[in-house]
């Protein structure tokens, strides 16, 4: 009878210390969390979403979406560039100096070598960090982090990519018409794709006096029959609403990188 009470009391204890570990701490954590600071921004993020856009992930998370779609960018390391701002006093020698340097895919250690030479000779030097991996920058421009899903309940993460990953998609394709012909005729704006229509997120009319100014404008294969129109329902703009809203662009302590700036007239490597 010992033996058998120290073994509950043993089981229960380590039943009860997973479950603080793994249930009772995250939701504490992410009960603190907060809004965090862009990185060089008085900007802070995330920005709550708008109502349409709050509704949209209920849409999203109610068709299954997270089935086929992931929203968690994943990232291998860092690398360097050094961009020259300005050639100084003396430009042909600062020129000549960065036609023999290597000045883009650096390590930490390198990069600062590349900044003390073109220093030395009078150039003025910016250093950017570029996140790297295969999902960027085809799916986004750095790392998700748990600051990403702030405004998120429930956070859709999935864990298979039969489509794209999401979790930027409001930044690569922030066009609202593109997102409705999409989840009305995915072929029709990706051709081959995978993903099945959402039509039952549309619907079909007669056209009136005149056409709605929100109806469909699609390819004639996939157009309605002559004197009809598709048009959006309000779940289908607020999925679309929601899809624009994912933008994990912002740089973050947490996720830095230097956002892609507009070009100079400062001589660059031509390597």
């Amino acid at each position: 009878m010992k033996n058998g009470f120290s073994v509950f009391i043993a089981a229960f204890i380590a039943l009860g210390a997973s479950w603080c570990g793994f249930v009772l701490a995250p939701v504490l954590q992410l009960g603190t969390a907060k809004q965090t600071a862009v990185l060089n921004s008085r900007d802070t993020y995330p920005v709550q979403r708008t109502g349409d856009a709050t509704l949209g992930l209920q849409v999203y998370h109610a068709n299954g979406c997270a089935a086929c779609h992931t929203e968690q960018i994943q990232q291998d390391g860092v690398v360097f560039d050094v961009v020259l701002t300005g050639a100084g006093k003396n430009p042909v020698a600062v020129s000549n100096l960065i036609s023999t340097l290597k000045l883009t895919g650096l390590t930490k250690e390198e990069s600062d070598s590349a900044n003390d030479k073109i220093t030395a000779a009078g150039g003025k030097v910016e250093t950017h960090l570029i996140p790297t991996g295969a999902d960027i920058p085809r799916w986004g421009v750095r790392r998700s982090v748990a600051t990403d899903y702030l405004y998120d309940s429930p956070v859709q993460l999935g864990s298979i990519r039969v489509g794209p990953d999401l979790a930027d998609v409001g930044a690569r394709l922030e066009n609202a018409d593109w997102q409705l012909l999409h989840l009305y005729a995915p072929q029709s704006v990706v051709k081959n794709s995978a993903m099945p229509p959402f039509r039952f997120l549309f619907e079909t009319k007669k056209i009136g006096d005149a056409p709605s100014p929100d109806a469909l404008n699609l390819p004639k294969e996939f157009a309605p029959a002559a004197g009809y129109e598709v048009v959006p329902t309000t779940e289908a703009k607020q999925l679309a609403a929601y899809l624009l809203s994912l933008r994990a662009d912002a740089p973050l302590y947490e996720a830095p990188f230097t956002p892609p700036q507009a070009s100079t007239n400062a001589p660059a490597n031509k390597k």
